[in-house]
């Protein structure tokens, strides 16, 4: 089996990194969605422009800290 960056951590470094990855996600997520919201309401007033991409740019940061949150979750139910 593949040894993870996680497996490596002690327990305790383990639920602190997912108390914080659960608190970024968390505003990273509001923040997106004001950005999704705010940035439609630029296109209806002003058209479409260059930093219209940018809240779909930076989806793939949400989705990496989701990946990393379920392998955190994961190496401390297998410590159990």
């Amino acid at each position: 089996m593949k040894e993870t960056k996680f497996s490596k951590m002690t327990t305790e470094e383990l639920i602190k990194n997912q108390k914080t990855l659960k608190t970024v996600n968390t505003v990273f997520c509001v923040v997106l969605l004001m950005l999704f919201i705010l940035n439609i309401f630029i296109i209806f007033m002003k058209g479409f422009s260059a930093m219209s991409i940018v809240p779909i740019a930076l989806l793939p940061i949400l989705f990496l800290n989701l990946k990393n949150l379920k392998e955190i979750k994961k190496e401390l139910e297998s410590r159990k």
